[in-house]
């Protein structure tokens, strides 16, 4: 729509994002588990404040700091559990409750799997109210009937995303032009 204001002719366009919060948020938390080193399962968290502003971010790996050549990332129930990487790594939404520069009340996170029963606890202690999150292919595990009925007692409303079909097709466009006019 052209306007005009002072006898210039002014272009107006109608401002519109590509992406909704939900999936701009998802997208971050999907980056964030492409850094995990898991060779199985890679895993993301971000924390949102009220007006969608990030508080901190999170991937699943070994605790900070050891000398990860000494662990193991293999997840074998038949071997001991002191070589299991179960025994050794930090969920996505732990590392980024550790990391958080401030509190988490009321805060949403977006993760890329549906949380344990262990990350279910930190979120409830730390007060989150939402939990969105991707996939669920552990729903059938009694952990996550335990996660899902921590959320319940706490009060935490939790929902499955859907990204909207092609939309990591636009996104590859996207970056794929972004790089093009380097």
């Amino acid at each position: 729509m052209i306007v005009e204001i002072d006898k210039c002719k002014v272009n107006y366009i109608k401002p519109a994002s590509a992406v909704s919060w939900d999936e701009y948020f998802m997208l971050q938390a999907m980056l964030a588990s492409f850094k995990s080193k898991d060779p199985a399962t890679k895993v993301g968290a971000v924390f949102v404040d009220g007006s969608n502003h990030q508080i901190t971010m999170g991937y699943n790996g070994f605790v900070a700091g050891v000398d990860e050549t000494q662990l193991p990332w293999g997840k074998d129930n038949e071997a001991p559990y002191e070589h299991q990487k179960y025994a050794y790594v930090v969920h996505a939404e732990a590392n980024a409750i550790l990391h958080s520069p401030r509190e988490l009340k009321d805060a949403r996170v977006y993760v890329t799997l549906f949380p344990c029963e262990e990350c279910a606890k930190l979120l409830a202690s730390v007060k989150v109210k939402e939990v969105i999150y991707l996939s669920d292919k552990h729903c059938t595990k009694e952990g996550n009937k335990i996660a899902k009925k921590i959320f319940n007692l706490s009060g935490i409303s939790y929902r499955q995303m859907n990204m909207k079909p092609g939309l990591l097709d636009d996104l590859e466009a996207h970056l794929a032009k972004q790089l093009a006019d380097l």
